[in-house]
C-alpha cells in the first residue's frame, strides 16, 4: 500500500491542474480517450459471434454507471473467454481484471456488479483517480440472438435487461425495424440516437449508436485534413498508406461508413479503391484528376470490376477548394450526405 505523501508524489507527477483549475494528465501518462481504439460493443461483435457459433463460452460486459471514473467510448464493451481472454476494455481498464475474475465463476445468469477502483488501480489504468462503477456482466449465449447480427450490421439498437434484484431475469432487443413496439421511454431514448445507458427502477435501457467510421487509404496534408476534421465530427478514424493495410480497412465499412482513396500510383490506389467498392461504405470518395479517375476505372474494368457508380471522383463538393484543409471540408461534406441519406 502506497503510503499518502507517496501517492501525493506520484500523483503530482502524473497530473496536473490547468488554468481552470481542471486535471488533466501531463505527457508522461496516456490519457483516456487518448489511446487508440480497443473495441466497443460493435467491434466485439465479430469475435463473439465466432464463439457462439463454436460453442464456445464468451461473457459480455458494458458499464452503466460510474462514480468518480472519466467517462469511456461510446458503447465500448469487454468480452471476456475462458482462460482468461479479452477483446476490448472498459474505463481504460481499470475494472478489467475483476471482470475476469467474476467470468472464471462461469456464472449462468447475467447480473449487475458493483467494482471499486483504487486510486492505485487508477494510476495504473492511466486516470486521475479512483472512483466506483456498475456494470453489466452477461454470458453472450443469454443475450438477445439478434444482438449480434444487428451489431455485426452496425444497427442502432435498444437493449433493455429486466432485472430482478442483480440478476437479469429477462432480456428484449429493439432496432429501427420494431422500436415502435417498445414502450414511450425507450422509443424516446432512442431517437435522441445518442448512445447511452439509463436505469429506471428494475430496468436496465443500453442505448447504441454505431459511431461512423472514416477509412482512409494514402497519407498526406489532405489526409491529415480529413482525419482532424472527422475527429471533430466524432467519427472513427483509421489511416494506412500501405495498400495490404489500406484494403484491410475497407473490409467491415458499413453503410454509414466513409472510404477516401488518395494516391498518385494507379494500381495500388485502384487496389483500395476495389477494396472498398467491395465493401458496404455509404460514401466512396477517390482524389485525383479526371485522367487519375479514368486510369483507375480501366484498373477495374480490366478485372471485371465496372459498376463504380458509388464512387465520388475527383471527390469533394466543387466549392473552389485549394488548401488540403479545405479540400478535406468539401470532401467532408460530400460524405454526411451521402452516409445520412434515408
Amino acid at each position: 500500500m502506497l503510503a499518502t505523501t507517496q501517492w501525493r508524489n506520484l500523483n503530482s507527477a502524473l497530473f496536473s491542474r490547468d488554468s481552470g483549475n481542471l486535471w488533466k494528465i501531463r505527457p508522461t501518462a496516456t490519457a483516456p480517450g487518448s489511446r487508440p481504439y480497443h473495441g466497443s460493443m460493435y467491434g466485439i461483435a465479430l469475435s463473439v459471434t465466432s464463439c457462439l457459433r463454436a460453442q464456445t463460452r464468451a461473457d459480455v460486459a458494458w458499464v452503466i454507471s460510474s462514480d468518480g471514473l472519466p467517462p469511456g467510448e461510446p458503447n465500448e464493451a469487454l468480452a471476456l473467454t475462458p482462460g482468461g481472454g479479452r477483446i476490448g476494455n472498459l474505463l481504460s481498464g481499470a475494472i478489467d481484471g475483476d471482470l475476469v475474475d467474476f467470468a472464471s465463476r462461469h456464472l449462468n445468469q447475467g447480473r449487475v456488479i458493483s467494482i471499486n477502483v483504487s486510486e492505485v488501480g487508477a494510476l495504473i489504468a492511466g486516470i486521475p483517480f479512483g472512483g466506483s462503477a456498475r456494470c453489466v456482466l452477461a454470458p453472450a449465449a443469454e443475450l438477445p440472438a439478434q444482438l449480434w447480427p444487428a451489431l455485426l450490421s452496425r444497427e442502432p439498437l435498444a437493449l433493455i435487461c429486466h432485472l430482478d434484484g442483480d440478476l437479469i431475469h429477462d432480456t428484449a432487443l429493439f432496432t429501427r425495424d420494431n422500436i415502435s413496439e417498445s414502450d414511450d421511454e425507450v422509443s424516446e431514448l432512442f431517437r435522441k440516437e445518442s448512445s447511452g445507458t439509463v436505469i429506471t427502477g428494475e430496468k436496465i435501457i443500453t442505448i447504441m449508436y454505431p459511431v461512423t467510421k472514416l477509412a482512409i487509404a494514402g497519407g498526406g496534408p489532405i489526409a491529415e485534413a480529413l482525419a482532424e476534421n472527422a475527429r471533430l465530427l466524432g467519427w472513427r478514424v483509421v489511416m494506412a498508406q500501405a495498400v495490404e493495410q489500406a484494403t484491410g480497412l475497407m473490409a467491415d465499412l458499413a453503410s454509414i461508413d466513409a472510404a477516401v482513396i488518395m494516391g498518385h500510383d494507379v494500381e495500388s490506389s485502384s487496389m483500395s479503391l476495389a477494396a472498398a467498392l467491395e465493401s458496404d461504405a455509404g460514401y466512396i470518395g477517390a482524389l485525383g484528376s479526371q485522367k487519375m479517375q479514368q486510369n483507375r476505372a480501366d484498373w477495374l474494368a480490366y478485372r471485371g470490376i465496372t459498376e463504380i457508380s458509388r464512387v465520388h471522383g475527383p471527390a469533394g463538393v466543387d466549392i473552389g477548394a485549394t488548401s488540403p484543409a479545405e479540400i478535406a471540408i468539401s470532401i467532408l461534406a460530400q460524405a454526411i450526405e451521402a452516409v445520412k441519406a434515408p
